[in-house]
């Protein structure tokens, strides 16, 4: 069943120290700004957070680092023109980085969601990212071997949800949010409009209630 909350602060309510967080968003589009502030108020360190991006400017994921609770992020473009928390906390060695390219990053993902243990992708073929892995000969074809990524929590926003918790994005914003709410033990949402069962077009629901565990409707 999905809970519907009554604040972004309830709806991030226990993630603990040491916690893996998916965040959806490419770049600000669909970044559940209000989640990840909450997320910062409550206070876990030592955070893994998975996003495309390593933050914008000084608000939302950005801010979250400069608080100092991710260990580590996973992101395929952690360099921006605006991304100087970024750019100084890993300068002087404060965070990890493990860069992965944007379409590996999706499918490992979907990967975890689909249950699938591991597969071989010829991305990152012959560069410093396939250093130490696993490679194999494949139809003539060089491919090196990427495992899923899993999340404790997954932090996405839709535009619409019904109370089951199934969802409709708006546009762009989509992005990543259909594949981290499969990927993830508990799966966070804000939305702008929370609607009755049966008002949603099924033919328009991304990603079914099924995988959506609280939903907070914040103005947006």
């Amino acid at each position: 069943m999905t809970d519907v909350v009554a604040d972004a602060d309830e709806a991030v309510a226990g993630i603990a120290d040491g916690a893996t967080v998916l965040i959806g968003g490419f770049g600000t589009a669909g970044q559940p700004m209000e989640l990840i502030d909450a997320l910062r108020r409550s206070g876990p360190r030592e955070l893994t957070v998975v996003n495309n991006n390593a933050g914008n400017g000084d608000v939302g994921l950005a801010a979250l680092l400069a608080a100092g609770q991710v260990r580590k992020i996973i992101c395929s473009f952690p360099r921006q023109s605006d991304s100087w928390v970024f750019d100084e906390l890993y300068r002087s060695k404060k965070i990890e980085l493990e860069l992965v390219p944007q379409g590996n990053l999706a499918e490992r993902m979907r990967a975890a969601g689909a249950g699938i243990g591991a597969f071989f992708s010829p991305t990152g073929v012959g560069t410093p990212l396939a250093e130490g892995r696993e490679q194999r000969t494949i139809d003539g074809r060089e491919y090196v071997l990427e495992h899923p990524i899993r999340g404790d929590v997954a932090l996405i926003k839709a535009h619409r949800a019904d109370r089951l918790g199934n969802l409709v994005y708006r546009k762009t914003a989509r992005n990543f949010g259909p594949v981290m709410a499969t990927a993830a033990a508990t799966t966070v949402v804000q939305v702008a409009e929370l609607v009755e069962p049966g008002e949603l077009d099924p033919e328009a629901v991304v990603t079914p209630g099924i995988f959506v565990d609280r939903i907070v409707v914040i103005d947006q």
